[in-house]
């Protein structure tokens, strides 16, 4: 069975994380989310609520599970027995970071493959960071996140 691991922090999960992964899931018969624990990143939510938070955005998407993972990714998809990484690209910004990522884990384990996949163009400017400034202001982010993220980030940032 093909199998592939879309890591990330989802810190939170947005609409356009839910786009990339949508298109995996139809590229592999499975697919693992990987939620980064990251601490380093200097999360909003620990690792176990973003998980909570995806859980019901990816209930519908039969061949896609979630987990949580901390350590080198390519020794999770290695135990994960995952033939490939998914990464979204939204804007040639990225490209950089993630090539060289790229390079590192193909030096680590050169039988696991990078995907790039992109975004709609729809979501092709929208970061979790971006959310969370925009939630912490008070604005309106139900554009860019799923209703159940939206509502815990006016919790957490309440106007």
């Amino acid at each position: 069975m093909r199998h592939c691991i879309y890591p990330g922090t989802f810190d939170p999960v947005t609409y356009g994380h839910l786009d990339v992964l949508e298109r995996a899931a139809r590229l592999f018969e499975r697919v693992t989310v990987a939620i980064a624990r990251n601490p380093e990143k200097g999360p909003l939510f620990p690792a176990e609520q973003r998980l909570a938070m995806l859980q019901p955005n990816i209930a519908r998407l039969g061949n896609v599970t979630a987990t949580v993972f901390d350590g080198l990714l390519v020794e999770f998809a290695r135990q994960q027995d995952a033939v490939a990484i998914i990464r979204g690209l939204r804007a040639l910004s990225d490209f950089e970071f993630e090539f060289n990522m790229a390079l590192m884990n193909r030096h680590l384990d050169p039988t696991i493959e990078t995907i790039f996949v992109m975004p709609k163009e729809l979501y092709s400017y929208t970061s979790s960071n971006l959310v969370k400034q925009v939630a912490q202001y008070g604005g309106d982010v139900s554009f860019f996140v799923p209703s159940n993220v939206a509502a815990e980030l006016k919790r957490v940032f309440p106007r």
